[in-house]
């Protein structure tokens, strides 16, 4: 399991935000059981969440005080804190390294550049001249989909808390469409940070929270353009992508289909755009509803299909008995 974990870091990170369940060994396990099969894998981590208690819930996570691993933007060059590199496959040659096949030759791992301290966020400084929209403030509850069916519409929480959970290709393809053209969507990076953050929970007895560990997150906000309307100014506007572990594509991605869904809400035209369809994305990001629907058809449907077969049979007969008194006539 440990080499699971290490070696295929990020197969494990994917499964842990698609499974909403942090636990790398569990993660690691549910591969090695699943083979290497990436939703069936999701798929034994949901089921296991579900046979455990809820006892209490957490603190919204600082994403503020996250000591970082890497943090980038492609907004502005020099930012309080600096770029932080990190460990990413972005400046490395896409070349097959066939000494990893040595044997006995572990895999080089990126160095990390794990980096603490105060790192204010890209979008705070735009935010000082009332360049960019600012975020509402909301303390209410946001519903949790893992405890309630999705409806319709769906606030802007439950749309973020689907989009963590699908499927990173399926998410991915919604984004790409965006940028070309479907939601006329190309923003920039603000920033991209991936650390680790403190998880608090509020403790009544003792009337203040306690820290009860740490989870590694990748967290992206992106920079949108917006012209404006009758009320409001010329300014930049958001785009939000937070998932367990190094995602960076995931994370990426939803900001840009987060974006796209909010045309409404900032007053946009409906271009028609699947990525700007609520229903439809939110409906088909889940691949463990998608599998589930897919593979049933590999299940005896034998009933089904004679009832099937028997009608066509009659509709060619009967095609043909027309075509003969047709030709008698």
């Amino acid at each position: 399991m440990p080499q699971i974990r290490e070696q295929l870091a990020l197969a494990v990170n994917r499964v842990m935000a698609e499974g909403s369940l942090y636990d790398p060994d569990l993660a690691a396990l549910a591969i090695k059981q699943a083979r290497g099969d990436m939703i069936e894998a999701i798929f034994l981590i949901r089921a296991y969440r579900t046979t455990l208690p809820r006892f209490g819930t957490s603190r919204p996570v600082n994403t503020g005080a996250m000591v970082c691993d890497r943090r980038i933007s492609a907004t502005f060059k020099d930012v309080p804190g600096g770029q932080v590199l990190g460990p990413t496959f972005d400046y490395t040659h896409r070349l097959i390294d066939f000494a990893l096949a040595a044997e006995g030759e572990p895999p080089r791992a990126a160095e990390a550049q794990a980096q603490a301290g105060e790192m204010p966020r890209v979008t705070d400084y735009l935010n000082l001249d009332g360049l960019i929209q600012p975020e509402p403030e909301d303390d209410e509850t946001p519903p949790d989909m893992t405890r309630a069916p999705m409806e319709y519409p769906a606030g802007r929480a439950l749309r973020l808390q689907a989009l963590t959970r699908g499927d990173e290709g399926f998410v991915l393809g919604m984004a790409y469409s965006t940028q070309r053209g479907y939601a006329k969507n190309h923003p920039f990076v603000g920033e991209l940070r991936i650390g680790t953050v403190a998880v608090e929970v509020d403790i009544p007895e003792l009337g203040f929270a306690v820290e009860i560990g740490e989870v590694v997150l990748t967290e992206c906000e992106t920079v949108n353009q917006f012209t404006g309307s009758k009320t409001e100014p010329a300014q930049f506007t958001r785009g939000y992508g937070l998932v367990f572990g190094q995602s960076e594509r995931k994370a990426i991605s939803m900001a840009l289909v987060d974006r796209a869904l909010r045309w409404q809400e900032l007053g946009e035209d409906n271009l028609g755009a699947p990525a700007q369809d609520e229903e439809f994305v939110l409906s088909h990001a889940d691949n463990i509803q998608a599998t589930g629907f897919l593979e049933h058809i590999k299940l005896p449907h034998y009933v089904d299909f004679q009832s099937e077969l028997e009608l066509v049979r009659r509709l060619r007969a009967e095609a043909r008995a027309s075509q003969e008194r047709e030709a008698a006539e």
